[in-house]
């Protein structure tokens, strides 16, 4: 059954809040690094998802 319109979780914003462990947990599994290259590459670049997987040579 599809999700009711208007209903996002924290995959679809842009955005990645450290503070938030099971944000950081969710893409370091995804993308195949540990808490702590994310966390480097959030101090390094910034904020944006996209920007933190460049950093990490990965994709969206």
């Amino acid at each position: 059954m599809a999700e009711p319109k208007g209903k996002r979780d924290f995959r679809d914003s842009p955005r990645l809040d450290p503070k938030e462990r099971h944000q950081v947990q969710y893409w370091a599994k995804r993308w195949g690094v540990t808490d702590d290259q994310i966390i480097n590459a959030y101090r390094k670049v910034g904020m944006m998802v996209k920007d933190i997987a460049a950093e990490l040579g990965k994709k969206r």
